[in-house]
């Protein structure tokens, strides 16, 4: 009779490990996105984009910097006694701008140049006062009579001393793509707002190169973008059949859209009464342009510029109508932002799962 082998006991690895690694790997990944979902919320509100601003005192009030409580916008009177000039920094085709004092803070006093523009310049004054939020410069006050328009101070100032103000050792580590990513959404908000703003679908007509469009925009210390100047900001109401055309001279370039070219070739001189008017979308047509300037070349830029490629190429469509609206053009910033935190933060996710 065959004696029968030993039993031998053998040790079977756990089976729930695996399980438990996947557990909790996608318990991580819910972490990571309810952490983004917050993150991006709160950039949404508190970065300067959201559509109404608690911080904002009533219409016709302000308060910046040392002063803690809403005052009333400064008049004429208020400005003459309480402003004092430091020195001009800067002078347009409009205006001539100063940096000024007023009660120890720092303010930009600006004074209209040319007589011929005034309507330009009460444009930009309207434009101004009807626009206030997060998106547009803070007005302090102002006087019509004089052409003189009071706002606040920001150091950084334009966005055309951008790469510069990066390069300084203080702000060396905003420095990112994902901060530069993160002026763009700022620049494509405030384009947002003024194509849906309260007084209707407004055009960013100061816009012909992009120096151009970069000496429109501030950058706040704290790395935020508010549009400045608002003297060239044309309505469109499409309903009404109104269209517009941002001045009166032939733009060239293939920074402007197509449609704001002289469509008839150069055996017919160009003429303001000829030209066919257009919509928002020109607007549109700039944006990948100018989000290129704002990513520049550091680590990283270049991925991100892959992942912006198919809603860039909308914004190149040669038919306005073609192209997404700004809107779009955020959400699509908002996902490839998510996106490409979410590798960042997990770069082997998509290859364990």
């Amino acid at each position: 009779m065959e004696k029968k082998p030993p039993f031998v006991r053998r040790e079977f690895p756990p089976r729930e490990a695996p399980s438990i690694s996947l557990a909790l790997l996608l318990a991580a990944v819910l972490l990571l996105n309810a952490f983004l979902y917050l993150y991006l919320n709160k950039f949404h509100i508190t970065s300067g984009r959201a559509e109404t601003d608690p911080g904002l005192c009533p219409f016709g009030y302000f308060k910046f910097g040392t002063v803690k409580n809403c005052s009333p916008w400064l008049s004429c009177e208020a400005i003459n006694r309480e402003v004092r000039k430091l020195k001009c920094v800067g002078e347009g085709a409009v205006k001539k701008v100063f940096l000024s004092e007023w009660k120890e803070n720092k303010v930009v006093l600006s004074q209209l140049t040319n007589s011929e523009l005034k309507e330009d310049f009460l444009h930009g004054l309207k434009m101004l006062r009807a626009l206030q939020s997060k998106y547009v410069v803070r007005l302090l006050g102002y006087c019509e009579q004089q052409f003189t328009i009071l706002t606040e101070y920001h150091p950084l100032g334009s966005l055309r001393g951008l790469n510069e103000t990066l390069h300084i050792p203080k702000y060396k580590g905003m420095n990112t793509w994902h901060r530069r990513l993160m002026l763009a959404m700022d620049y494509v908000s405030v384009i947002r707002y003024l194509h849906s703003s309260p007084l209707g679908t407004l055009v960013m007509c100061d816009s012909n190169d992009l120096d151009k469009v970069l000496s429109q925009y501030l950058l706040t210390s704290d790395f935020h973008i508010l549009v400045n100047d608002l003297d060239a900001l044309p309505l469109v109401n499409k309903s009404a059949g109104r269209l517009v055309k941002c001045g009166h001279r032939e733009l060239q370039g293939e920074f402007v859209a197509p449609e704001q070219r002289w469509p008839y070739g150069e055996d017919l001189p160009f003429q303001d009464d000829l030209m066919p008017p257009y919509d928002e979308k020109t607007d549109i047509w700039k944006i990948p342009d100018v989000t290129n300037f704002f990513l520049g070349h550091v680590e990283g830029s270049d991925i991100v510029r892959l992942h912006l490629f198919d809603i860039h190429a909308a914004c190149k469509k040669k038919d306005p109508a073609e192209r997404p609206s700004a809107q779009e053009v955020l959400d699509a910033y908002r996902k490839v932002l998510t996106l490409l935190i979410q590798e960042a933060a997990l770069p082997g996710t998509r290859e364990m799962l």
